[in-house]
């Protein structure tokens, strides 16, 4: 939870991109990872900083992306970007959508990246304790595509550098940009208003404000996060390598919780998937929705259950059930109830 001692921030969500990338119909931040949007992904991390406000930024359908905003967090903002691109627009629309006397910590995060927790983000927060600026930075093996950070000779970032403008020394450089970051809210509504776009891409860069804030003094704080915390999705490959990370994230903690699973590999669940201790699933089971697996109850191998309640002792193989509850008398064995 966020401490009690600090002041509670604005989030802006930047969920405006179209994700050409993904080569699909639906909006890339509405795609599914385990039983949640990706942006719903990151809302759901953003509530462990217990938001003031909270702000989405869409374009790219944005009738579609702003109606799933509404239905799983009713209070947030929607926000639309206009024709001016980049991430220092997208955050200035945001603000648009706010007080002009707003004042206290902004938390700016991008919209894909399913596996960012409430954890990381209010450690966020805590570094910005005194800081201007703080940039959230991790270090990768392979940095190709990234932005890299540029640190001075104290160690302080100086600025951020895009892929594509770096020059051969900085593209050497294995920490990057998260693309989240805690601003003030007067120093950013201030230097959001002198950004261009003179760079490879012709975007108006939240990263300026960096090198900009640097160049006038500002204190510019970090935090080193988990890479896969802030690894973003921006094909179908990315989003399978991050689906499987979480999906055996949430098979551990049912095992340590006291559940057997006999086949991690071969078993699929999602964020609302709940087992009572003692409790087993055989190989090939896929489980989704509110299914709860209560102790002493079996499932599988090679069972589909969507939101099913299963009560204590019984045991389901080879079927698939849906919005339903399996008692001891509904016991399922080879498919026949």
């Amino acid at each position: 939870m966020r401490e009690t001692t600090m002041p509670r921030p604005t989030v802006i969500v930047l969920a405006a991109g179209a994700g050409t990338r993904m080569k699909s119909a639906t909006p890339k931040v509405l795609h599914d990872v385990c039983g949640r949007s990706l942006v719903g992904h990151v809302l759901h991390a953003a509530s462990a900083v217990d938001p003031d406000r909270l702000v989405v930024v869409v374009r790219h359908e944005r009738d579609l992306v702003a109606a799933h905003i509404s239905a799983i967090a009713p209070h947030a903002i929607i926000a639309d970007q206009d024709e001016v691109p980049g991430t220092g627009r997208a955050v200035w629309c945001g603000l648009q959508a706010l007080p002009e006397d707003l004042e206290g910590p902004v938390l700016v995060t991008a919209a894909d990246t399913p596996l960012l927790d409430g954890d990381t983000l209010v450690a966020l927060m805590a570094a910005h304790t005194g800081n201007d600026i703080t940039v959230l930075t991790t270090h990768v093996p392979d940095p190709t595509g990234y932005g890299r950070i540029v640190r001075d000779e104290n160690g302080i970032i100086s600025s951020i550098v895009e892929h594509r403008d770096a020059t051969p020394e900085q593209l050497e450089i294995d920490e990057i940009n998260s693309s989240m970051y805690v601003f003030d809210a007067a120093i950013l509504r201030s230097m959001l208003g002198g950004l261009g776009t003179d760079n490879a891409q012709g975007e108006m860069y939240l990263t300026d404000v960096i090198s900009g804030g640097y160049g006038q003094g500002l204190r510019i704080g970090s935090y080193i996060g988990d890479p896969l915390c802030v690894e973003g999705v921006n094909d179908r490959v990315q989003l399978a390598n991050l689906r499987a990370i979480m999906n055996r994230r949430l098979l551990e903690d049912a095992m340590r919780a006291g559940t057997t699973v006999e086949d991690p590999s071969s078993t699929w669940v999602e964020v609302g998937v709940t087992f009572e201790p003692d409790s087993l699933v055989r190989p090939g089971s896929y489980l989704t929705g509110t299914t709860s697996i209560a102790s002493g109850a079996a499932i599988g191998p090679h069972v589909y259950l969507d939101s099913v309640e299963v009560g204590p002792g019984v045991d389901v193989s080879f079927a698939r059930h849906a919005h339903t509850s399996l008692s001891v008398d509904a016991t399922q064995k080879d498919g026949q109830s």
